[in-house]
Formats: structure tokens, C-alpha cells, sequence
């Protein structure tokens, strides 16, 4: 998958999350401080990716990831095992 149809596919998922707009979320966006997440949004986040991709992701990991486009490339990285 091209890194800007994994991006885009991240920013679906953070937007149907958060119930927002995904032409409101920019690339560098933090969860927390730009995109109003709390800690219950940040695990449903880790659970939709999980189902979006098909993939299972180590979840202290996951919720250290603090912005999309580094959500982006850890995704990656799974998809590459």
C-alpha cells in the first residue's frame, strides 16, 4: 500500500472515531492536543485500526503513537511482517 493511501485510510479511521471531518485532520496532527482525543477514543482508535488493516498492533505501543502520519508508519511496519 503507497504511503499516501495508508494516510488517507488512517485519517478515515481517526474521523469516523472521532466523529470529524477528515479533511479537517492534518498529516502532523497530535491525538490529544490537536484532535481532542482521550484515553477511551485512543483505544477505540488502536481497535479500529486493527480491524481497518487486519492486523493486530502491541497495544502500550500503539498508544504511545501521538500523531497520524506516526500512526501512518507504525502501521507500516506491521504491514510489512
Amino acid at each position: 500500500m503507497e504511503k499516501q493511501e495508508l494516510l488517507t485510510k488512517v485519517k478515515e479511521v481517526v474521523a469516523r472515531v472521532l466523529k470529524m471531518d477528515p479533511e479537517e485532520i492534518a498529516d502532523d496532527a497530535n491525538f490529544v492536543f490537536d484532535l481532542g482525543a482521550d484515553s477511551m477514543q485512543s483505544i477505540q482508535l488502536v481497535a479500529a485500526f486493527e480491524e481497518e488493516f487486519g492486523i493486530t498492533m502491541d497495544q502500550d505501543k500503539a498508544l504511545s503513537v501521538q500523531t497520524v502520519n506516526a500512526a501512518a508508519d507504525f502501521i507500516e511496519a506491521y504491514l510489512k511482517k
